[in-house]
C-alpha cells in the first residue's frame, strides 16, 4: 500500500518542483534593474537640474557672447575610405595614454574627426578656435554614448549656462562618466543635436543611444560636435579628443610640441605627413593661441589620429628651412615628437611629469 501511495504522489511532486524551477528569481537589491525611461523626451523641460548630486555639474550661467567659440560645417571625406574596427576600450600601451572610449557614431558611417576642423584648428579670424572635433554625418544619425556615466546636461543652454535655444551648442548632451584619470573627473559633450533621447540624471551605458545628429546651434550643416572635458563641465576644460578616442586596430597616432627656437609655442603651423610605403599625405596645423589645453603629460599642440601603422615622414617650414623627421606609427601606440625651431625634430616620449604637474591645468 505504501510502494502505492508513493508511485501516486511522486509525479505531483515532479510537477510542482519544475514549475518552481520557471519562476523568476528575485535580484539582489545592488542588481534590481532601473525603471526604463521613454524613448523619447521634451527636451524644453530637461534644462533645469533637479538632483543636487548634479547641481556642480551645471557649467556657469554666462550672458556674454561667445568669444573664440565656432562650430564651422564641415566638409564630408569620401565614405569610400575603409578603415578596420576600433581597440577594444580602454586602451593604454604607455603609463600615460588614455585612450578611454568609443565613437560616438557608429562604424556604418563616417566617425572619424573631419580633416579641416579638428582641435585647436583656426576658421575664419585669428580669434576664432575649435574646442572638439566634428564628425560629418547626415541628419538623425543616432548618436551613441562614448562611455558609461551619467547625463548631467541635456538641452540648451550648455554654453550660456540657461534654457537658450540660442545657445551655440544647440541641443546638447553632457555625460560625467563614472571613471576619471589622475584622479579628476571626464566629461563628454554631444552638440548640434536634433533631438535628444535621454534626460538629466539618467545612468547610460557605452555605445547607448542619446540622441540624433543635427544642426541646432552655430552651425550651417549637420554634423556631430564632440568634446572631452575634465576636472569639471566648463567649456574652458576641452582636451584634444583625438588623445581619448579609440584608434582602430593596427593604427595610431601622431602627437607633436612644435616651438620656435627661443622656446614659445609654435602656433597655426602648417606640418605635412607622409606614409612613405603608399605616399598618402597629410596636412595638420598646431593649436590656435587661445581657448584650448594641451594634455598635462604630452604638452602637445598638434595631434594628427587614425594613421596607418608604418614608416612616416614629417615635413615643416620654419622661417627660410625645411626640416624633415622619418618616424614609425606604430599599432595602437602613440608616436611623440618635438620640434624646437633651428633645432630642428627630435624624437621620443617625454619625461615623466610631477605628480603635481598632472593637477595643475584646471587647479591654479
Amino acid at each position: 500500500m505504501l510502494r502505492r501511495l508513493l508511485f501516486l504522489l511522486l509525479p505531483a511532486w515532479f510537477l510542482v518542483s519544475l514549475q518552481a524551477c520557471n519562476q523568476p528569481q528575485p535580484l539582489p537589491a545592488d542588481l534590481e534593474p532601473s525603471p526604463t525611461l521613454p524613448p523619447m523626451v521634451l527636451v524644453e523641460s530637461q534644462a533645469a537640474q533637479t538632483e543636487e548630486a548634479l547641481e556642480t555639474d551645471q557649467p556657469p550661467v554666462n550672458n556674454s557672447a561667445p568669444l573664440r567659440f565656432t562650430f564651422p560645417t564641415p566638409i564630408p571625406p569620401p565614405k569610400s575610405l575603409w578603415r578596420p574596427a576600433l581597440y577594444e576600450v580602454p586602451w593604454a600601451l604607455g603609463p600615460f595614454d588614455h585612450f578611454y572610449f568609443s565613437r560616438p557614431i557608429a562604424a556604418n558611417e563616417v566617425n572619424w574627426p573631419v580633416a579641416d576642423y579638428r582641435y585647436g584648428g583656426i576658421f575664419f579670424s585669428s580669434d576664432i578656435v575649435h574646442t572638439g572635433v566634428d564628425i560629418p554625418v547626415p541628419r538623425n544619425t543616432p548618436v551613441l554614448a562614448a562611455a558609461s556615466g551619467r547625463v548631467v546636461w541635456a538641452g540648451y543652454g550648455l554654453y550660456y549656462g540657461n534654457n537658450d535655444p540660442k545657445d551655440p551648442y544647440g541641443l546638447a548632451v553632457t555625460i560625467r562618466h563614472d571613471f576619471g584619470f589622475h584622479g579628476q573627473r571626464l566629461y563628454t559633450v554631444y552638440a548640434h543635436l536634433e533631438r535628444i533621447l535621454v534626460v538629466t540624471g539618467q545612468i547610460v551605458q557605452s555605445g547607448e543611444q542619446i540622441g540624433l545628429v543635427g544642426t541646432t546651434g552655430l552651425t550651417t550643416g549637420p554634423h556631430l560636435h564632440f568634446e572631452v572635458r575634465t576636472d569639471r563641465n566648463s567649456y574652458f576644460t576641452t582636451l584634444n579628443p583625438e588623445l581619448w578616442l579609440a584608434p582602430p586596430v593596427g593604427w595610431g597616432v601622431l602627437v607633436g610640441q612644435l616651438r620656435n627656437t627661443n622656446g614659445s609655442f609654435l602656433t597655426e603651423q602648417d606640418v605635412g605627413v607622409r606614409n612613405r610605403q603608399t605616399n598618402q599625405k597629410w596636412t595638420v596645423r598646431s593649436y590656435g593661441k587661445t581657448a584650448v589645453n594641451s594634455d598635462p603629460y604630452f604638452r602637445e599642440n598638434l595631434v594628427l589620429s587614425d594613421l596607418p601603422a608604418g614608416d612616416y615622414q614629417i615635413t615643416l617650414q620654419y622661417l627660410e628651412d625645411e626640416f624633415t623627421l622619418d618616424c614609425q606609427i606604430r599599432p595602437g601606440a602613440i608616436t611623440y615628437f618635438t620640434f624646437r625651431g633651428k633645432h630642428g625634430f627630435t624624437l621620443g616620449m617625454p619625461s615623466p611629469p610631477p605628480v603635481d604637474n598632472l593637477l595643475r591645468p584646471f587647479n591654479p
